[in-house]
């Protein structure tokens, strides 16, 4: 048994590769950016690779090389179950609709006349996201009408960049104010806003269709519920200060009593009917029930390491640290040892 494992330094492949030298499991790195990386697996039995949202190489072919590899009879992480709506909002509508999750109600148009005619006759606010970028990128409130159809002709019109530099710059130095970066870090966001980044000159503009959310209100936080392998974690994350949006705000609650077993059991029930092998859910509430917002499979690697215990499927508490990282290694360990 040997598992190929892409390393890309701060992604999932620091905790895989450490712990398979910790368990004495054979492994080999690989580069999935070279044109032989099919030839590069010929001695291995599984293909671990962190691909990211924001890098444009891994957007333009790292889930159709998984998949290949998948095709031969290797294991894969992620697997097409768990990587098809990745980074894909629009897909996770039909999807969750479809296996009839409680999504917050959500509208896709893809032509101008459709999204006007919704916004003549809809309530407002709304929230308005491209089907792309995590952290709260890409993610506005229209507090009324006039705010939709802006959004709408642009949408239909110029379009939207992946990468809009004022946001940004605006991000890090609330984060800066928040002691959680550095100065530096605020310079290279103000020299952004005259060099974009790659990724929003080699994607080019989003165009041609539009999507919204319902605003959920009466939600100072957001629970992300994290199912791997018969096991979940959650972690509770405040709105924004002047904000509505909880993913990135950098304050975060780990505490076991924060999360109620409800939401913990809706998650298992969704990851096994989609048959995931990981997968992060956002929960916001509605009288008290929760809806998702949406679903991931990757996660910031170290943001989850002061949780205080997790949760197996029979909704057993278990206390203490734990490696989700190694987790992932050890269902392939297992699916390669069943084959």
């Amino acid at each position: 048994m040997k598992i190929a494992v892409h390393h890309s330094k701060g992604s999932f492949s620091d905790r895989w590769i450490t712990y398979c030298e910790a368990q004495n499991i054979p492994y080999k790195i690989v580069d999935c950016y070279k044109s032989d990386i099919i030839r590069q697996l010929v001695d291995c039995d599984a293909l671990m690779w962190h691909f990211h949202h924001a890098s444009h190489k891994d957007v333009l072919f790292a889930k159709q090389l998984v998949y290949s590899v998948k095709a031969s009879g290797k294991q894969v992480f992620p697997d097409f179950e768990t990587a098809w709506h990745f980074d894909d909002k629009v897909g996770q509508k039909y999807l969750l609709e479809a296996i009839g999750a409680p999504l917050v109600p959500s509208y896709v148009f893809y032509t101008k006349k459709e999204a006007l005619e919704w916004a003549d006759h809809t309530t407002f606010p709304k929230v308005f996201k491209l089907r792309g970028g995590a952290g709260s990128a890409n993610v506005r409130l229209a507090r009324k009408k006039s705010n939709a159809l802006n959004l709408i002709n642009k949408a239909f019109g110029n379009g939207f960049s992946q990468y809009e530099g004022w946001s940004n710059l605006k991000e890090r130095i609330r984060i800066f104010r928040n002691g959680k970066t550095t100065l530096f870090d605020v310079l290279k966001g103000f020299i952004r806003l005259f060099y974009t980044t790659d990724f929003a000159k080699m994607h080019g503009k989003e165009k041609g269709y539009i999507y919204f959310q319902d605003f959920i209100s009466n939600n100072d936080s957001d629970i992300r519920v994290i199912v791997i392998d018969e096991k979940a974690f959650a972690i509770k994350r405040m709105v924004r200060k002047n904000d509505f949006r909880a993913s990135g705000s950098g304050e975060i609650l780990y505490e076991k009593e924060l999360f109620d077993l409800e939401t913990i059991k809706l998650s298992f029930d969704i990851a096994n009917k989609l048959h995931t092998q990981c997968l992060a859910f956002d929960f916001v509430y509605r009288n008290g029930k929760p809806l998702v917002v949406e679903i991931n499979y990757g996660f910031s690697v170290s943001g989850y390491d002061p949780c205080v215990g997790y949760w197996t499927e029979d909704m057993k508490w278990h206390n203490g640290s734990f490696n989700p990282q190694a987790w992932m290694v050890e269902l392939i360990v297992k699916k390669i040892e069943a084959n």
